[in-house]
């Protein structure tokens, strides 16, 4: 899937935020590419997608099926789960970007969320489906034909087209600096990997090993159950509040006690909306500050956040310094 999102099912967090300081440095989503841009990308990269999939299903069905490679149709099906789950991916993207109403005043980004969670029980149930469907065939291991030469032709051609869609989407990531495209273009590395097992599994079917073929087809089968399963576990997650990563956490933490005037952060937390981030936070500064001053050094603070990280909203609370009972610093010289 390409995903938004919410996040990539093969990535949890960290491993995310290890690839994007790889690629990008400490802030992979800075103020360079704005969150437009980020979209505008992720939409056009969804398409190509949309198209390569669309081929590659009806090219791996029809030679799956008269090539007799039960593991050539399970990538046309793991192949379709990419397609559905790209329609969801623009779907949930188009909504999620409506702006807060009443009944919303956070806005829509967990949109993306539940489509995600939907994706991930569909996903799961098509692995499960295409597992049972192979380990019914290794019952009978006479029975399983020997396929036709073609299906390797296509599995072979399917290969260099995931491999080939997985370098393009990293370039764009690399150019607009999203972790998020980051995720999706390592998704289509994956496909690429499991239409590698499929080559595999027709090639020795084709050397006099038929076994090969539905093992082959199980194997796809299973990875894409275990996407599934991680890819709503990760959903659900999101939807009960799950915070931003450590790394990310401290990053935060770092830009907004930056902000002059500011003389510690504390009581910092974070919750996801969607592929997005909303902040609390505590800031300490000098408590003989009239009110208004305090009030604008937190939306300095605030506005630091917004632009540097990838945060939709950030809510503050101004602590005097030093607080009452703390040891006031020794007076200059």
């Amino acid at each position: 899937m390409n995903a938004s999102p919410a996040e990539d099912p093969r990535l949890d967090t960290a491993e995310q935020a290890q690839q994007a300081a790889t690629l990008f440095g400490d802030d992979p989503e800075d103020s360079a590419h704005g969150a437009d841009e980020r979209a505008a990308a992720a939409n056009r990269s969804t398409w190509v997608s949309i198209v390569v999939n669309a081929v590659l299903i009806v090219l791996q069905l029809f030679v799956g099926l008269f090539a007799q490679s039960q593991a050539l149709v399970a990538d046309a099906m793991h192949s379709l789960s990419d397609l559905v789950s790209d329609f969801v991916v623009l779907l949930a993207g188009k909504h999620s970007r409506k702006a807060a109403d009443d009944d919303h005043p956070y806005g829509h980004a967990r949109f993306e969320n539940a489509g995600s969670l939907v994706l991930g029980a569909l996903l799961l149930a098509v692995g499960v489906g295409m597992l049972w469907s192979a380990l019914r065939k290794l019952e009978a291991p006479a029975d399983i034909p020997q396929v036709h030469v073609a299906a390797l032709g296509v599995a072979a051609f399917t290969l260099v087209c995931k491999e080939g869609l997985f370098r393009y989407m990293l370039a764009v990531a690399k150019r607009v600096r999203s972790s998020l495209l980051v995720s999706n273009a390592w998704h289509a590395r994956s496909d690429a990997a499991s239409s590698l097992v499929v080559g595999l599994g027709i090639l020795g079917n084709l050397m006099g090993f038929p076994l090969l073929d539905p093992i082959a087809a199980a194997i796809v089968g299973f990875l894409i159950a275990r996407m599934g399963w991680i890819f709503g576990w990760n959903a659900l997650s999101d939807l009960m509040d799950r915070g931003a990563s450590a790394e990310e956490v401290e990053a935060i933490t770092r830009t907004a006690a930056a902000t002059p005037g500011v003389h510690a952060v504390h009581d910092l937390r974070t919750r996801k909306m969607g592929d997005m981030l909303v902040v609390d936070m505590h800031l300490e500064v000098d408590g003989s500050l009239s009110v208004e001053q305090g009030h604008d050094i937190a939306v300095a603070a605030r506005d630091a956040v917004l632009a540097r990280h990838d945060v939709l909203r950030v809510m503050t609370h101004v602590d005097p310094w030093p607080r009452r009972g703390d040891t006031p610093p020794p007076p200059a010289r």
